[in-house]
């Protein structure tokens, strides 16, 4: 088992093997889900997957997505956020086979880009 480096959150504190390969499969197959259909759920923004925390009973999904592109990013989420039910839709079709029922998606901004890059232009400055 491991840990996440987001101790606060209750989802992140051990990760069984399942919720791991769980997590691992939802952040790929969202991945993809955002680079064929960007035109309809971002416009004009590039969407990144870069992670996927998973509850114990598997029915709770956050996913946390890093958005370039764009200057307005809760904007932008929150175009993705009405869309969630065709994206959880769209997952389902894909997970079929792997899944019994398809977590319930909530999407929030990955800001550690940006706080990384604001940290090197402290240094540099």
């Amino acid at each position: 088992m491991s840990s996440y480096l987001y101790k606060k959150d209750k989802f992140a504190l051990m990760e069984s093997t399942r919720q791991q390969k769980v997590a691992r499969l939802l952040q790929k197959d969202l991945g993809e889900i955002f680079q064929r259909n960007a035109m309809e759920y971002a416009p004009s923004t590039m969407v990144t997957v870069t992670v996927v925390r998973i509850s114990r009973d598997l029915g709770v999904a956050k996913v946390f997505l890093s958005l370039f592109a764009t200057k307005d990013k809760e904007e932008t989420l929150s175009k993705i956020e009405k869309k969630k039910n065709e994206i959880r839709k769209e997952l389902g079709i894909r997970v079929r086979h792997q899944l019994r029922h398809v977590p319930e998606l909530f999407f929030y901004l990955d800001d550690s880009l940006d706080y990384i890059e604001n940290i090197e232009k402290a240094i540099k400055n």
